[in-house]
């Protein structure tokens, strides 16, 4: 195992510090130069699982090549470092060079088709998805970025690239009872249709 690069616990850090630290930079985000750490709790977990396992199903009956990653294990590297999207949906091809080439270990976001963030009340976490990720995932030019909701209601919120522009717009809102309906960009594109209801039953 690798010494971590901790600067004497001061930062600013790189990728390869975060990678060398003994916990691998689990559960910790790269933003500036600073570690940023991610403390989901299980109803947000669970909601990103539903959010994860509704994707998979649409695009598997579309036919879609494509691969859908979750669980805040996979990286994504952006102009602000390096993030753990909730989910995120990109090209089998691109999650293949991934896994088994290694190269690069990271997944460019730019390869990223749609990316989700479940929003935890409270966090320290929350401004960055309302905010700072919003413009960071435009940028990167991400066709589609969604907020998911769990508390006080199921929500989610769908924003699309404005033509010719790294800025998102909101496409449209769903709440606990509302049908969302999404198309999402790949080889073969697919339909997403959903009650956010749905994301904190059990």
């Amino acid at each position: 195992m690798s010494v971590a690069h901790d600067h004497g616990g001061f930062g600013p850090y790189t990728m390869d510090d975060l990678h060398a630290r003994e916990d691998e930079g689990r559960g910790l985000e790269l933003e500036d130069g600073w570690l940023i750490e991610l403390s989901p709790s299980a109803t947000h977990n669970w909601a990103a699982m539903q959010v994860q396992d509704i994707i998979k199903a649409a695009a598997t009956d579309a036919k879609a090549t494509i691969f859908v990653a979750g669980g805040g294990e996979w990286e994504i590297s952006t102009p602000g470092g390096i993030r753990k999207p909730d989910v995120f949906v990109v090209p089998r091809s691109v999650a293949r060079a991934s896994i088994v080439e290694r190269n690069p270990v990271v997944i460019p976001g730019r390869e990223v088709l749609l990316v989700i963030e479940v929003i935890s009340p409270g966090s320290a976490s929350e401004r960055a998805d309302r905010v700072r990720k919003l413009k960071e995932y435009a940028t990167l030019g991400i066709p589609q970025y969604w907020l998911v909701e769990f508390s006080p209601h199921p929500k989610v919120q769908v924003f699309v690239l404005e033509n010719g522009a790294s800025t998102y717009r909101r496409l449209c809102t769903a709440g606990a009872g509302e049908e969302l309906k999404a198309e999402v960009e790949a080889d073969r594109p697919f339909t997403v249709r959903f009650d956010p209801r749905v994301l904190t039953e059990f």
